[in-house]
């Protein structure tokens, strides 16, 4: 029995005319929502509906008539005031989730990179909720940054604003300042001002220019794009997270079509799929609005989807992002899978551009068209170091492992091969991307259009030469290409025989077991098949025997 709900008791019943039959002997009474379930089982799923709906305790049952007091949390030095239940998004308008820390912490470290270029910069929290982004943004950046938190619920903007008092920071309220204490002290009087605003999101963005803006909504961002990319000032950056994974990661492809206008199913390399798939959306988005996108990086973890991206302002920039947007041919015996080609002509035959030949040795049609998807590259490496310059100079511990790993992963090598260099040289490193190599002239690009242009035209070219050292799209997870009877050998092991064998290959965030080489799946599958040793069981043992290197792939995966 719930604890929300009273024990069974028998009633008799009130015979009034035929309407009542005579046979109810007991009923249930649900004392949250005051319903009489007769049945026992009706009363378990009344009792599952409230339990997932957070409505575990009664409203009947009132110890105390006072007010149950606001909680406080505490996160990166940052104190926050949130409701009761703030873990729970249909019981609470200020929507706080502990597990998103280091979404925040990434999303920091990315905002003090770009704080490095030119200040100060104009910055947007969308959807600001108990507003502890934008808290730690003005804290910890102080004056290099003025901060905006937007929220389209009244009592949010409540909260916002007691959460400012709490942290001794400026409220901007209607061009009225109301200051956080009745004395600041001198550390105190550095810390940046914070405007507030109680106003939709997209008609915010429309109204007014930023360098920065984080879109979080509660579930897909898609209708919030256009807005953002319509005012987002050149050399801008837009980061997005999506929450709706369920759509995202193939569990919903109706609703992934309808918002994203993308077909997908699941596949071992879900994850950088749901990625690409956002990288897209966005792409598009700015493509509307005459501006072109570089990816900085794109996370997709457990329960989110990170994407950020810089914004490169003209037509030429919106053209060449553009035609990164292309679909996907997968095999789906193989799981093999490789984009297709440009070009608008009608091709014959399709499955000539897979490497493998499942087509041919498999009954029916083996292949399945993707996208549309994203098909350059995920990462920026040096602004990744960057950030984990930052994350080292602010003290954020938690994300300097997943740095490092997508830095790993940006370049497509080991980390024995990873040269360690001290903070001071991390952040003079060279970048792929020619504005962040001349930060000392940023502002001077966004003085002239002619400039910009230039800018852009010797981007452009150099992309073009340094398409070969992108990172090979997608990963391999090796439990799913194991080889039934065989001991696969450890993971860092086997990337070294990969390496060995001439192909670039790293590790992958997306998955644990993943690995990110351009080597292609017979490949692969020879190499691991190679390393493995044979799993010795009673009598077989003695009638095995190794085959040898120069068999068929697919007869020894038999």
């Amino acid at each position: 029995m719930c604890i929300c709900h009273l024990p069974c008791r028998p009633v008799k019943p009130n015979i009034i005319g035929e309407q009542i039959s005579s046979k109810m002997g007991a009923h249930y009474h649900c004392i949250i929502c005051s319903a009489t379930i007769t049945r026992r089982t009706d009363m378990l799923g009344h009792v599952r509906r409230h339990v997932n709906k957070g409505e575990t305790k009664s409203r009947y049952i009132v110890v105390s008539t006072t007010k149950p007091s606001n909680e406080i949390l505490k996160e990166a030095d940052t104190d926050v005031q949130v409701c009761p239940n703030y873990s729970i998004p249909q019981k609470t308008d200020s929507y706080f989730n502990p597990k998103m820390k280091l979404n925040r912490q990434l999303i920091f470290c990315t905002l003090a990179a770009l704080a490095e270029e030119r200040k100060p910069l104009e910055c947007l929290d969308a959807f600001g909720a108990t507003g502890i982004m934008g808290l730690q943004w003005a804290k910890h950046l102080g004056n290099a940054v003025k901060v905006t938190i937007n929220d389209m619920n009244e009592n949010s903007v409540t909260l916002i604003q007691k959460n400012c008092h709490l942290n001794k920071l400026k409220v901007v309220v209607d061009s009225k300042e109301k200051e956080g204490g009745d004395c600041l002290g001198e550390e105190e009087q550095n810390l940046g001002n914070i405007k507030v605003t109680k106003m939709d999101a997209n008609v915010l963005m429309h109204l007014r220019s930023f360098d920065f803006i984080h879109l979080d909504p509660f579930g897909t961002s898609v209708n919030y794009l256009d807005s953002a990319f319509r005012n987002i000032r050149n050399l801008g950056i837009v980061s997005v997270t999506s929450t709706d994974i369920s759509s995202l990661y193939a569990k919903a492809q109706h609703v992934a079509r309808r918002h994203y206008g993308c077909n997908i199913v699941r596949t071992e390399y879900y994850k950088e799929l749901a990625a690409r798939i956002v990288v897209a959306a966005v792409a598009r988005a700015a493509a509307r609005c005459n501006k072109g996108i570089e990816v900085l990086f794109a996370v997709a973890l457990e329960h989110f989807v990170l994407v950020v991206v810089r914004v490169l302002r003209g037509p030429t920039s919106a053209d060449e992002t553009a035609k990164k947007i292309q679909y996907l041919i997968h095999c789906q015996w193989c799981e093999e899978r490789i984009f297709q080609k440009d070009g608008n002509m009608v091709e014959e035959n399709p499955y000539r551009q897979l490497p493998c030949n499942c087509h041919g040795t498999m009954p029916g049609k083996t292949a399945i068209e993707l996208g549309p998807l994203w098909s350059s590259s995920l990462f920026n490496t040096g602004f990744l170091k960057r950030m984990l310059f930052e994350s080292l100079h602010h003290g954020v511990d938690d994300i300097q492992t997943l740095i490092k790993t997508l830095i790993f992963e940006s370049e497509c090598t080991l980390q024995s091969q990873f040269s360690t260099q001290t903070p001071s040289n991390v952040k003079k490193q060279e970048e792929n991307d020619v504005f962040i190599k001349t930060t000392d002239t940023t502002m001077e690009h966004l003085q002239g259009k002619r400039k910009s242009h230039e800018v852009i035209t010797n981007l452009a070219k150099k992309q073009k030469s340094d398409v070969s050292t992108e990172h090979p799209p997608f990963y391999y997870n090796i439990h799913r290409h194991s080889i039934k009877g065989m001991n696969m050998p450890k993971l860092k092991k086997f990337l070294c025989y990969l390496s060995q064998a001439g192909f670039r290959v790293s590790r992958t965030h997306f998955d644990p077991m993943g690995v990110r080489t351009d080597a292609p799946l017979l490949q692969f599958k020879s190499i691991l098949l190679q390393y493995s040793t044979p799993t010795y069981t009673g009598g077989q043992s003695e009638g095995y025997v190794q085959s040898s290197p120069e068999n068929s792939v697919a007869d020894r995966v038999e």
